[in-house]
């Protein structure tokens, strides 16, 4: 765990942020905010779990790494416009994306051997 124990920090720190997005979320953002943080959070919560599940096995570290990367870029994107920032960024937002999808693509790849 020691050589994975900067992962470990980032998933866990990602898992916090999303917590803290979801709860504004509901008690202190309105309108299309809302969703914007809900959808962060979602994204980011999962992934930072399903980082800290898969860190030990085969690719483990380099998948988790691209979960985490993903949701740092994907939810960052949306908090950042729910909390003013341009809606531009939001053609960034796609990059997080697909940065979960290589991920977990890598981790079947992983698992057939």
């Amino acid at each position: 765990m020691k050589q994975n124990r900067a992962l470990v920090v980032f998933a866990a720190l990602s898992g916090a942020v999303a917590v803290a997005a979801g709860a504004f979320a509901a008690h202190g953002a309105s309108g299309k905010a809302v969703e914007w943080l809900h959808t962060g959070a979602q994204y980011q919560l999962l992934h930072a779990v399903a980082a800290l599940a898969i860190i030990n096995q085969p690719r483990g570290r380099f998948v988790a790494f691209l979960f985490l990367l993903g949701g740092a870029i994907f939810a960052g994107t949306l908090y950042a416009m729910a909390l003013g920032a341009p809606h531009w960024l939001g053609a960034i937002t796609p990059i997080g994306g697909s940065a979960f999808i290589i991920g977990w693509a890598m981790l079947a790849l992983a698992a057939l051997g």
